[in-house]
């Protein structure tokens, strides 16, 4: 069992408690997740300027990244938040399912991106060489591939928060992938 709970507002830096009222302020709520990157007076917010950066991905990319990744790495709570995100950004929930497994047999594009992702994250970073010419043979350029990987890294960091804390999830929990590997 976790020592860590969700740090509440009234238990964070001045600076964080900005941030919470913000966060409540455009999403209605302070995601667990988040809360519990506050038990660092920076992290939060340099999680959220990371994560808010600028990038050649749309937001239904980067969630087929967000997606894969978080499943190599196990992390429940990212995968609920990011099926919700997904269901917002257009996908359905078997497209959801296949994303997590590492394709996307409705989407060649996607289909690439996924698979990047899902080999960036399996290797740490010794990408196969056939996933990178299938993601460039795809249309994908070598800066959406750097932005991947920078993407890779970000999820990789709140995976690896969440699987350390394992704070509670405050998304419809998602159920253990059983489809085969695509």
């Amino acid at each position: 069992m976790s020592t860590f709970n969700v740090p509440k507002r009234e238990e964070v830096s001045s600076g964080n408690q900005a941030i919470f009222d913000n966060l409540e302020k455009m999403l209605g709520f302070v995601p667990n997740l988040y809360a519990t990157y506050a038990y660092s007076e920076n992290a939060l917010g340099n999680y959220l300027n990371f994560s808010n950066a600028k990038t050649s991905l749309k937001a239904k990319e980067k969630e087929v990244v967000n997606l894969a990744v978080s499943e190599v790495n196990g992390c429940t709570y990212c995968l609920s938040a990011h099926t919700a995100i997904g269901k917002m950004n257009g996908f359905t929930d078997e497209q959801i399912l296949e994303l997590r497994a590492g394709g996307a047999s409705f989407d060649n594009k996607l289909d690439a991106l996924a698979k990047l992702a899902k080999n960036i994250t399996e290797n740490r970073g010794a990408t196969s060489q056939s996933v990178l010419d299938n993601f460039f043979a795809a249309g994908w350029t070598k800066e959406n591939l750097i932005d991947t990987i920078v993407l890779v890294g970000d999820k990789t960091i709140s995976n690896y928060i969440n699987n350390t804390t394992e704070i509670p999830v405050d998304f419809p929990v998602v159920q253990p992938l059983e489809v085969e590997t695509i």
